[in-house]
């Protein structure tokens, strides 16, 4: 069967058996459809004569004309899936996709809650939660102490100077690190642990400070965690907010009030200065204002 004919049954495979949403499917029939251009313009006619020299050439086609390596990924995405589905019908012997990468895409960074919004998913966004004195000690330790995720699930008792207010963090590459955190954090730590203590666990020592749901069940899901800030932040009307989120919030709200990118580079862990500038990218409108307010030239006396 021709590639176009094989495109055809492909979509509608995957717009009625698979159920897939209108919008995937119709992005997957122009890609596929400019796919089987490029093909057909080569001289493939058949879908069995389609090999790895073919689609690489489409996606370095692609390159050159200048598409964006988001849109790339996703043209190759569905001709991957579309590759499996000959193999599937058994146009196809192997899957001559297999190992074909399109071009590196760059990670984008995290939006930064506003501050307004942070202090009111901290104030609002577990309450009448029954575990509410846990999530709310969960996120003041992700926004107020900058931890990853997979650092505050680490954690144990052992690791917390309570008089002090430092945590003794496990990093990337289980490097050590010292982390400062608030009297809020200190206030909600105090209070956990007298809740622990209350159930008959330990408080004290190699046993960690968030532990699973069931008793024995071990230490807190980082997939818990993650559940828990998502639905925490819909609660007030705040979409798109990962742990991630609350981490790159702390860093960016600390280098709008004037910390240094050497204070936030060893409070965060990275190992490079670059990193961290990479990480907190400054805002179009912390430009702006910044330049309205230092700049001589600016105009602002002629405003308002």
């Amino acid at each position: 069967m021709n590639i176009s004919g094989c495109i055809d049954e492909f979509i509608l495979y995957i717009g009625s058996a698979l159920g897939r949403a209108d919008n995937t499917v119709a992005n997957y029939a122009v890609d596929l459809a400019q796919f089987a251009d490029y093909a057909e313009a080569g001289g493939i006619m058949s879908s069995a004569q389609l090999d790895m020299a073919v689609l690489r050439g489409f996606i370095r086609e692609l390159s050159g004309y200048g598409f964006s390596a988001s849109s790339i990924a996703r043209k190759l995405s569905a001709i991957k899936s579309f590759v499996r589905f000959l193999v599937e019908r058994g146009i196809l012997d192997r899957d001559v996709s297999a190992g074909l990468r399109g071009p590196k895409l760059q990670q984008g960074l995290p939006r930064a809650i506003a501050y307004e919004d942070m202090m009111k998913l901290l104030d609002e966004g577990v309450l009448g939660n029954k575990k509410e004195l846990r999530d709310s000690l969960i996120l003041e330790l992700l926004y107020g102490s900058g931890l990853r995720v997979s650092e505050l699930t680490a954690l144990d008792w052992e690791d917390v100077d309570m008089p002090q207010r430092w945590l003794r963090v496990s990093g990337k590459g289980s490097k050590e690190r010292l982390v400062p955190f608030g009297r809020e954090s200190q206030r909600l730590l105090r209070q956990w642990k007298n809740y622990v203590l209350a159930r008959g666990l330990q408080a004290e020592g190699a046993f960690p400070v968030f532990s699973g749901e069931r008793t024995g069940a071990g230490r807190l899901t980082e997939r818990t965690v993650h559940r828990m800030v998502v639905a925490a932040a819909r609660r007030v009307g705040i979409f798109g907010v990962t742990p991630h989120t609350l981490r790159h919030s702390f860093a960016t709200h600390m280098l709008e009030n004037g910390a240094s990118l050497r204070v936030i580079q060893e409070l965060l862990g990275h190992e490079s200065l670059v990193t961290t500038q990479r990480y907190l990218t400054v805002t179009a409108e912390q430009m702006k204002k910044s330049y309205m307010e230092s700049h001589p030239r600016s105009g602002l006396e002629d405003m308002g």
